[in-house]
């Protein structure tokens, strides 16, 4: 299954119109970002509030992960300060797998974005998030802070942003998208040999875990007879047939 570097911004000094700053409002997409990430199935490592871009670049590189994911929001230059609208998704130019991900979440947020026209996908490089990182990366400007209606935008519609960028994951990843919903707990209830944890919803896919009867397992997805489940750390699909779900 796949794993992200989840980075949104430690930039707390950019203020966004209206109150609050960059942040702040960027750590409300991630928080509401992990729901549907573990309902899909979709593992992830987080930065935290007091690291820096450096430093989630030096994390990011430590590990062995599919794709860096920045979260920020933008700004325009002081002559211009408010009056600059739009979603820019940057990614390196050298980076196929970055700026297919760029790509998707771009097309995905014209569907959510009052300005379509709006959203655009671009190569960069002066982007330390996508162009010095090991995995293939994206950085997302969602809208310009400094501008009221952009901001307000942010501010109202942080859900539905988070769904939309994890719904982007999937298509990227080719996997479901699964809506978020709790996780419960299970046991494995076969009559013999062993339940297999698989990398997608099929039975012909990759086996990644076996699973033996009476076994504790965590469902945090369910999608067309398959259940996305944590198994001692192995995250996968199981037949849902052969899961006996418990309390939450």
């Amino acid at each position: 299954m796949p794993i992200i570097y989840l980075s949104p911004s430690t930039q707390e000094w950019n203020p966004v119109a209206g109150g609050g700053n960059e942040e702040y409002y960027m750590n409300l997409i991630a928080d509401a970002m992990e729901p549907f990430l573990r309902s899909s199935g979709i593992r992830y490592r987080r930065n935290t509030p007091d690291m820096t871009a450096a430093s989630s670049i030096v994390q990011s590189n430590q590990g062995n992960y599919d794709l860096h994911l920045a979260l920020h929001s933008n700004a325009a230059p002081e002559s211009e300060a408010g009056m600059r609208q739009g979603t820019e998704v940057y990614y390196a130019p050298g980076s196929k797998k970055g700026r297919r991900a760029a790509e998707i979440i771009a097309e995905n947020l014209r569907d959510i974005y009052p300005y379509p026209q709006l959203v655009r996908s671009l190569p960069t490089t002066r982007l330390g998030e996508v162009t010095k990182t090991r995995a293939p990366a994206v950085l997302v400007e969602f809208a310009y802070h400094d501008n009221l209606e952009d901001a307000n935008w942010i501010r109202q519609n942080i859900p539905v942003i988070a769904q939309n960028v994890v719904l982007s994951l999937t298509q990227y990843f080719g996997i479901p998208f699964i809506p978020a919903q709790p996780a419960y707990r299970g046991v494995v209830q076969v009559s013999s040999g062993w339940l297999n944890i698989r990398q997608y919803p099929n039975t012909s896919s990759a086996v990644l875990a076996r699973a033996w009867n009476g076994n504790p397992i965590t469902v945090t997805g369910n999608w067309q007879g398959w259940y996305v489940v944590d198994y001692y750390g192995t995250v996968g699909y199981a037949d849902a047939r052969y899961i006996v779900l418990r309390e939450r």
